[in-house]
């Protein structure tokens, strides 16, 4: 999958280090991420392992000269069988790539995607003052459907959770 100067592969066990790197570089922003402080490579191994291309695959963006530029993870919702056609999608970007149009990339190819991994149903968590995030996934189609007050403390101050959603197929008549 290419567009835009970025390809998109699987992710492989290599790109773990700078997955996480990606990952902790929002951890300061409290924007992003419920972490507080950053996590370790090794912390991320299983939530690594979980991810399986068939089901629920993690990505990696790369620019032409093979830097990883960010990743998009698909992941289970609540982990009970009833749910396993609803995935949670997760966007994350290198603090040089935001803001260019990579994120809403990535989510249009989570979009695309989905169904041919038996997704008909995906999932954001975002936190309420994260108005980029709320605003992609609303200009790609996702509607609000919760919203939990001040379920997070973060440097003292309770944020809210906002959880957006996007039906992939038409309900069953």
């Amino acid at each position: 999958m290419s567009d835009s100067g970025f390809s998109l592969r699987i992710a492989q066990q290599d790109d773990l280090p700078a997955i996480v790197a990606i990952y902790n570089s929002t951890v300061a922003s409290r924007m992003v991420t419920a972490d507080t402080e950053p996590v370790s490579v090794s912390s991320r191994q299983a939530w690594f392992d979980a991810h399986q291309p068939e089901r629920r695959p993690l990505w990696v963006a790369e620019d032409r000269d093979g830097n990883m530029a960010g990743w998009l993870s698909f992941s289970d919702f609540y982990g009970r069988p009833a749910y396993g056609a609803t995935a949670e999608v997760s966007i994350y970007l290198d603090a040089s790539r935001r803001g260019q149009g990579l994120g809403r990339y990535l989510l249009q190819q989570a979009i695309a995607h989905a169904p041919q991994i038996g997704v008909n149903t995906l999932l954001g968590f975002i936190f309420g003052h994260n108005g980029p995030s709320l605003g992609l996934f609303a200009a790609l189609g996702f509607e609000r459907w919760g919203n939990l007050p001040r379920v997070a403390v973060l440097d003292g101050v309770e944020r809210d959770l906002v959880i957006l959603g996007r039906h992939l197929t038409k309900p069953a008549e």
